[in-house]
């Protein structure tokens, strides 16, 4: 009878060493699945394709020219109305205060390099009205085609500007894409026609501090609340 009692007690000394091992092993796995919530996944983040029209087609402040182009006429003599009044809406976008130099290219050498010439003196007496100094104005010259007889005067500056990089990118056919992920000039011509809403590009930067309130219109506003007729609605039961 001894004997097997002794294979009993082996038989369950073995089956306990077998359950130990298999906790054990729990226990790791449990362990590396809690080690490895905690690991640093930068590189997936990084790896990966943005599919963002934003991140894409960014809207960044850089320096750009601003320019406009004013055909002149062989037979003019002086600014016109037309001229004047275009120069007066590209001029109303100039930073007076960060004062870049206003650049007035007159041509030379075409057929209507005299009329363009007499109408240049009125874009400078124009620039010079609406708030361009004297010192900012530079007048020059630039060579034109001889059989032109309309070439332009083009007034520049150049300007801090909201805007976006060029659109117009199709590197794969649209159709070809299992991924169902936006191309690659989606969103291009939004990003670019929002840029060109922007009245003040600083506003990108960050807020402007709050103006100061209008006593004056706050009280009127708070003595009609206050003072003013009360009106009651009657609700009908039906």
């Amino acid at each position: 009878m001894s004997k097997p009692m002794k294979v009993f007690r082996t038989a369950t000394a073995a089956a306990r060493s077998r359950i130990r091992w298999r906790t054990a092993s729990v226990v790791a796995a449990a362990a590396a699945a809690l080690l490895a919530g905690c690991a640093n996944r930068d590189s997936i983040t990084v790896g990966s394709i943005p599919d963002d029209y934003r991140t894409n087609h960014p809207i960044v402040l850089a320096e750009k020219e601003q320019k406009l182009d004013l055909p002149v006429a062989s037979s003019d003599r002086g600014m016109t109305q037309v001229q004047r009044i275009a120069l007066e809406g590209f001029v109303s976008r100039y930073d007076r205060s960060a004062a870049p130099v206003v650049r007035v290219m007159v041509p030379s050498g075409s057929a209507n390099d005299v009329a363009a010439a007499q109408a240049s003196s009125g874009f400078v007496s124009v620039l010079k009205a609406n708030g361009v100094s004297a010192s900012r104005i530079a007048v020059s010259h630039y060579q034109a085609d001889p059989s032109e007889t309309a070439a332009p005067i083009r007034v520049a500056y150049t300007a801090i500007q909201a805007q976006t990089g060029k659109c117009g990118r199709w590197p794969a056919d649209i159709l070809e894409n299992a991924d169902n992920k936006h191309y690659a000039n989606f969103g291009c011509s939004y990003q670019n026609n929002l840029a060109a809403q922007i009245a003040n590009p600083a506003d990108l930067l960050g807020p402007r501090k709050p103006s100061s309130i209008d006593a004056g219109r706050r009280g009127v506003v708070i003595d009609g609340w206050q003072n003013g007729p009360v009106e009651w609605t009657q609700e009908v039961e039906y």
